[in-house]
């Protein structure tokens, strides 16, 4: 059975208004990841996502190059146990 994983990151930097939000989903979907993505307040993008381990590392590692036109300073990562609590992965509005 694969290692399932739950991760929230809060990442900063210029990231609202440079499609961060589009990117991560493409990434999860690729990665067949549920959770969702979203715009926080102080220009911060809120990422939770399930799946396997080794795919949510993959994507950590994409959240801290983001887009071209992003800038991304600091990423946070808190990890817990999988929950299967999302059908798909989504941007939040």
């Amino acid at each position: 059975m694969a290692d399932l994983a739950f991760l929230h990151a809060m990442v900063k930097g210029r990231v609202q208004g440079v499609f961060f939000r589009a990117f991560v989903e493409g990434w999860a979907e690729r990665l067949h990841l549920t959770g969702y993505v979203r715009n926080r307040p102080g220009g911060m993008v809120d990422v939770v996502a399930e799946g396997e381990k080794h795919n949510l590392e993959q994507l950590m590692d994409n959240l801290k190059k983001g887009p071209p036109a992003a800038r991304v300073d600091e990423v946070k990562v808190d990890w817990a146990e999988y929950t299967g609590s999302f059908q798909d992965f989504k941007v939040r509005y």
